[in-house]
């Protein structure tokens, strides 16, 4: 068992001397006992070179276990150096099938043949290739093919004699899944109630019939929505005869999950390529730039609206242009969030567009007239006139009522035609309603002032 682990400037330092001496006897008793995950942190500070020189030297079970704890970019870095010889018998041979198809499926075509081609294992090559063959948002993608399986008509001692033999492949056991003898899932069986059971009883009389599994083609959002409701440290995958192919585990999910939170969260924030903060100058602006020139755009049409009505009579009306495009940039994105969070959960369904809308509505009106409650109050008592006054007043009601609606509806609408709802919570609502805002204010400006 590792102690638990804190990364200082200390022990870098320490590590660093050490690297360049090049003394590996002390390097790897140094890291002995620290935890995968922890080495992993330490290898992404460093540079390249010395990254490599530390990976290289750590013995191979554990050194697949840190690459697959790696971030993308560091992976990346040391899988370019190694060899395919090296890399299928350094990390693929000593992987799960899951973690080994994630490694190989970021080598190019002709890599990964070749690292296949090193491996004497054929069966797990198989396996391999059956996971890289599908949709790398399926449950399929997601699923270990190693698990422990009995056949619902042995006794007992028969399973255990079984299990011992599958167990030398497989790093933590979950549950036992019966299958019939077509491999079809039965149920599943509960190590307590097999070990205190006579030997000659047959598995069939003891398993659990009701269990939940997924299918191959199933949606990683929708499995990730399912262990979650119901508490699952693992789940079974079957294809659509049935027929048991796999197992997905909690860390397979959580490592999902915090993946596609990053990526909402980038493309929330106007990023539109996943990037991390050391990646390239060119990279990180590509990814950037997009979103800013459409923030850009949708400015410059603002300053259009602005520009076409007539502020010379009513000059205070530019003192409220930040608040109206502030007040109607939140309150959009608030409401975009809610719904964005609902469908990510699934506790939105396809007939509650209406009753959303007409929620978000009343939830408008109330936000709308308290805060425009206050703006005349406030207002009021800066020495605004009493036109003044109103007109935002009005103005900022309307913007709130708008902007919570357009919020609402925008992801629903993104989600129908399967683009990613997130999308929403970004700039896109923010200019848009910006530009709505300035056009709803004007108007009514111009209208009560006139």
């Amino acid at each position: 068992m590792s102690n638990k682990f804190e990364l200082n400037k200390d022990f870098v330092e320490e590590l660093l001397i050490l690297i360049e001496k090049k003394d590996e006897k002390l390097i790897v008793n140094r890291l002995k006992g620290i935890h995968a995950a922890d080495i992993a942190d330490i290898i992404e500070i460093l540079e390249h070179e010395k990254a490599n020189f530390l990976f290289d030297i750590i013995d191979n079970p554990k050194s697949a276990d840190i690459i697959v704890e790696l971030d993308d970019d560091s992976r990346e870095s040391i899988l370019k150096t190694l060899s395919p010889k090296k890399i299928a018998n350094k990390f693929i041979k000593n992987l799960e099938s899951d973690n080994a198809a994630d490694v190989i499926s970021e080598l190019s075509d002709d890599k990964k043949e070749e690292v296949l081609s090193h491996l004497n294992n054929k069966e797990k090559v198989s396996d391999i290739n059956e996971l890289l063959n599908y949709n790398e948002n399926s449950a399929g993608s997601l699923m270990a093919i190693e698990l422990i399986k009995v056949n619902k008509n042995w006794p007992t001692v028969e399973c255990v004699r079984e299990m011992r033999k599958q167990a030398s492949n497989i790093k933590n056991i979950h549950t036992i899944y019966v299958t019939d003898d077509n491999n079809k899932l039965c149920g599943l069986l509960s190590l307590k109630k097999l070990l205190v059971t006579e030997k000659s009883t047959i598995i069939k009389s003891i398993i659990n019939t009701n269990y939940i599994a997924v299918k191959t083609d199933d949606d990683n959002e929708f499995v990730a929505n399912l262990m979650n409701k119901y508490n699952l440290v693992v789940v079974p995958v079957v294809d659509n005869n049935n027929i048991l192919v796999g197992r997905i585990t909690i860390d397979d999910i959580l490592s999902y999950v915090k993946e596609e939170a990053e990526k909402d969260f980038q493309i929330a924030s106007g990023i539109s390529e996943d990037i991390e903060l050391n990646d390239s100058l060119i990279n990180i602006t590509r990814a950037r730039l997009p979103w800013l020139i459409v923030g850009l755009i949708g400015g410059l049409f603002g300053a259009k609206v602005i520009g076409v009505f007539d502020l010379n009579s009513n000059y205070e009306l530019a003192f409220f242009i930040p608040l109206i495009a502030a007040m109607a940039g939140n309150v959009g994105v608030q409401s975009a969030a809610i719904i964005v969070q609902s469908i990510a959960n699934n506790s939105i369904k396809s007939d509650d567009t209406f009753s959303r809308l007409f929620k978000e509505f009343r939830v408008g009106i109330l936000n709308g007239l308290i805060c425009s409650i206050i703006i005349y109050g406030l207002t009021f008592v800066f020495g605004y006139g009493h036109n003044i006054c109103i007109t935002v007043s009005i103005s900022l009601f309307s913007v709130i009522l708008f902007a919570a609606l357009f919020g609402t509806l925008t992801p629903l609408i993104l989600n129908k035609y399967k683009i990613d709802p997130a999308l929403a919570t970004g700039p896109f609502i923010t200019t848009f309603n910006d530009i709505i805002g300035l056009i709803i204010y004007f108007s009514i400006g111009q209208t009560l002032l006139s």
